[in-house]
């Protein structure tokens, strides 16, 4: 892709979240459950909810969610932090609690973040002189 967006790369990132969220839960080691699984006849099932099943990612989401990962890495920690919650639709209450920082400062970061990934995956090069005004400003206008 020869121009990415900052919608492309939010979207991309909220995709990247899809597969671990479809992983399954995490327990802890040695401990399960020694009864042997029930299994309903037809009879039994007549009466109750459907389970839906998750779907289990593709190699191709596996790829994109891989290649959003590594986008992270042209943050600082905390930027990088910031987006992955985000992208894994947690509240903005509880990102900023968890961080430690104002709504209008993690809103400002967020964008400053995903303004960096847009301009490397655009094959620009950000200087230390530019602001992050002026970041933000010239991703989100193309």
């Amino acid at each position: 892709m020869a121009d990415w967006t900052p919608s492309i790369v939010e979207g991309r990132l909220e995709s990247a979240a899809d597969p671990f969220r479809s992983l399954p839960e995490v327990k802890p080691q040695g401990c399960f459950s020694a009864w042997p699984e029930y299994l309903h006849s037809f009879a039994e099932k007549v009466g109750q909810a459907p389970q839906m099943r998750r779907l289990r990612p593709g190699p191709r989401q596996i790829t994109e969610a891989h290649e959003a990962l590594l986008w992270l890495r042209w943050l600082e920690p905390d930027d990088a932090r910031l987006l992955w919650l985000r992208a894994n639709r947690k509240l903005w209450k509880l990102v900023c609690w968890e961080i430690g920082i104002s709504h209008a400062t993690a809103n400002r970061r967020r964008q400053y973040g995903i303004a960096i990934i847009v301009w490397r995956l655009n094959g620009r090069h950000l200087s230390v002189r530019r602001s992050m005004n002026n970041v933000i400003r010239q991703a989100w206008e193309v």
